[in-house]
């Protein structure tokens, strides 16, 4: 099933969510955590929920879940039993539903609206290591290593009702191919991937994006190719780079233009001068239909994306 194709031939963008873990700290959050968001399906999963409901009202199509950082290592490290991890994660996937089957059940909300998608979060391999590898990349495991650690999360979200995976900030290919053949053990799903950038043309391990869109070509559950986590005024260089040689649809969801340091875990420089919203007419033209935001980004970003979107003079 691949309702990204689906939702297409019915409106010309699929706004998505925002971020999730930075609105959290927005609201009063501590996330200084190896589980950064997942830390919050412990302590406050209400809070996740009511994140979720604001992202939907503001007009996102899609809702991701907290697993961004969800991995049975992660949750083990604190003391959580395989079986309680494996609950965690399934209600991650019911809160976001439960805040869409609220949301749709609103008949105000159904005017012009497709009924919002699940998409249940998988981080790279870089974010459970919580170092910032995510935004290097070269990891020291094997493929097999990589597939052994993706499976039984892919398994157990595959099957807690999301709408399709989103396979998201991914420093090189090699995890994405990883990704891509672990999602014919579940043919019943489908998944975008995207990956984190350096500048560009190049993903954050500084293979060239277009050489990474090309590889992808042929993986039918694959809905979706893009990049994510990455500064605004990299993102229209790197869509057209892939568009010259992926088969999928693209996506654009970048953080603010700041950096992330691990070692403090804490945001650092200057966002970018232009809001997110204003991009949306480049990002189209350069091939994104599905467009949405990252880190520090917020609701706000996601209404202005939506109105924008939903304007004929952007496309």
């Amino acid at each position: 099933m691949n309702p990204i194709a689906e939702r297409l031939t019915r409106q010309p963008v699929i706004v998505l969510d925002g971020a999730l873990a930075t609105e959290l700290e927005r609201r009063g959050a501590d996330l200084r955590d190896p589980l950064w968001s997942a830390k919050y399906l412990i302590e406050s999963p209400e809070t996740i929920r009511a994140v979720h409901m604001d992202y939907f009202e503001a007009g996102a199509d899609v809702a991701t879940t907290a697993t961004y950082q969800a991995t049975f290592e992660g949750f083990e490290r604190r003391g959580i039993s395989r079986e309680r991890a494996e609950r965690l994660m399934r209600d991650a996937v019911a809160l976001a539903a439960g805040a869409r089957d609220e949301f749709w059940a609103e008949p105000s909300n159904r005017q012009s609206r497709s009924r919002p998608l699940v998409a249940a979060s998988i981080g790279p391999y870089g974010a459970m290591l919580a170092d910032g590898s995510e935004y290097r990349g070269r990891y020291a495991v094997s493929d097999r290593a990589l597939a052994e650690f993706h499976r039984p999360r892919l398994e157990i979200l595959a099957d807690a009702g999301a709408d399709l995976i989103a396979c998201e900030t991914l420093p090189c290919l090699r995890e994405a191919l990883v990704l891509a053949r672990l999602l014919e053990e579940f043919p019943a799903i489908s998944a975008w991937i995207s990956f984190s950038c350096l500048d560009g043309a190049r993903n954050s391990q500084g293979e060239e994006i277009s050489d990474c869109a090309a590889a992808l070509r042929g993986h039918d559950q694959l809905a979706a190719l893009g990049v994510n986590c990455t500064p605004p005024r990299y993102v229209a260089e790197l869509l057209q780079r892939m568009r010259e040689r992926a088969d999928k649809p693209l996506l654009a969801y970048p953080n603010s233009g700041e950096g992330y340091d691990a070692r403090v875990k804490q945001w650092v420089g200057r966002a970018d001068s232009m809001r997110i919203s204003e991009h949306v007419r480049d990002w189209y033209g350069a091939g994104a239909r599905l467009i949405g935001g990252c880190c520090r980004s917020t609701p706000e970003d996601i209404r202005e994306i939506f109105l924008e979107a939903s304007s004929p003079a952007a496309r």
